[in-house]
């Protein structure tokens, strides 16, 4: 007896069709192109790797969303890659040899043990840049650019940005000689903007109130640029006024080269702590809770593999853009040309003359009784006047 549901898929892994999957193609090459044009170049890393170096870096936030399997050859654990960052890392530390700048674009599958983020998918198509060995901010700006060019690449447009900078939590929690169990709590509770809760913990705490002022006023700073000068007014430290000025020269260089863009600001945002340094920034789209493309600062990642080096980048999942987007049947609408089956040496010479010049072409099958209706063919050839003829079906 046949089972039912063996068309059935595992929650969160999807088939994808045409003309979506088309779409999906067309604009993945149209980005691999863009990101060419600024110097960035591809790279591929495997599917399947060793599991401490995918748990390497950023890797370690990744271990409970990563699929893990024993090596029949080595008896090692692998894993599927959930995310390629901190193969990239790898990339950057091993086998590129030299000071300067590197850049690095990649798209491919990625798997995840659950569903996660902004495309609510297991196995979303990552595609994302990084940019290794440069501190200042212009390096930031040039991966903001280009998160906006991708999101702009595959017609989205109003969206706007979230800039927090993990840095400055980091120094207050250093300043005030936190524990990490209290940075722990702290942190869970600015995440969650439990303000409340945050007021009581912080009244535990054997801190200064000056520390405890500077805390609770983290949960409110939050909105336009001008954020960044009441955050000057109302945290204190050297360190923490550079993190500003970084923020500040980021959010500035960025404005200059997109002064339409719309930024929002919010120094409690904190995610991705344990492995970002600096900068955090996500895209978000109108009535989308969950960003739609993210990245930021994490220098030192490269560390485990030998060579510590500053690096900063961004990700998305493409697969999901398309479908945000939904206008994938209209851009993939293309004139379809129906070849009947006749033994014609003219006809195949048309046919191979027709897809030279990039007209697809569907050759029917003898005896299979094709429609070129059916088959969703907008012309046929047709023997007119001793020779071959395009016409509308």
């Amino acid at each position: 007896m046949l089972n039912k549901d063996r068309w059935l898929l595992p929650e969160g892994i999807q088939e994808v069709l045409s003309p979506q999957a088309r779409t999906i193609e067309l604009h993945r090459r149209s980005l691999l192109d863009l990101y060419q044009t600024w110097g960035y170049d591809l790279v591929e890393p495997p599917m399947i790797d060793f599991l401490d170096s995918l748990l390497t870096g950023t890797g370690h936030d990744l271990q409970l969303m990563t699929f893990t399997l024993t090596d029949q050859l080595s008896g090692k654990l692998l894993g599927v890659r959930a995310d390629m960052t901190p193969q990239i890392a790898r990339i950057d530390a091993h086998h590129i040899k030299t000071d300067q700048p590197s850049r690095f674009c990649y798209i491919g599958q990625v798997l995840k043990t659950k569903l996660e983020g902004f495309s609510q998918s297991r196995s979303p198509l990552q595609v994302g840049i990084e940019l290794y060995g440069h501190e200042g901010s212009a390096s930031d700006i040039e991966v903001l650019l280009l998160m906006i060019e991708t999101l702009k690449s595959v017609g989205l447009n109003d969206f706007h940005i979230d800039l927090g900078h993990v840095g400055i939590f980091r120094s207050m929690a250093q300043q005030a000689e936190l524990s990490c169990r209290e940075e722990d709590v702290l942190f869970d509770l600015l995440q969650r903007k439990a303000a409340t809760e945050l007021a009581h913990y912080l009244e535990k705490l054997a801190i200064s109130d000056t520390y405890k002022k500077q805390f609770m006023s983290l949960i409110d700073l939050n909105g336009d640029i001008s954020i960044i000068e009441r955050a000057r007014n109302s945290l204190k430290g050297d360190t923490i006024q550079k993190e500003l000025d970084n923020l500040d020269a980021i959010a500035h260089g960025l404005l200059a080269r997109v002064p339409e863009q719309t930024l929002y600001f919010d120094l409690s945002e904190l995610r991705g702590y344990n492995y970002h340094t600096g900068v955090v920034f996500s895209a978000y789209l109108p009535g989308h809770g969950q960003e739609v493309a993210k990245g930021g600062r994490y220098d030192g990642i490269g560390e485990t593999f030998g060579r510590s080096r500053a690096a900063t980048g961004f990700s998305t999942d493409l697969t999901h853009l398309v479908s945000l987007n939904g206008q994938f049947e209209v851009q993939t609408k293309k004139e379809s040309i129906f070849a009947p089956a006749v033994q014609d040496a003219k006809l195949q010479e048309m046919v191979i003359a027709l897809r030279q010049t990039g007209k697809r072409v569907v050759c029917e099958l003898s005896n299979s009784n094709s429609n070129a209706q059916e088959l969703g063919c907008t012309h046929i050839l047709t023997h007119q006047a001793g020779e071959w003829q395009v016409v509308a079906v």
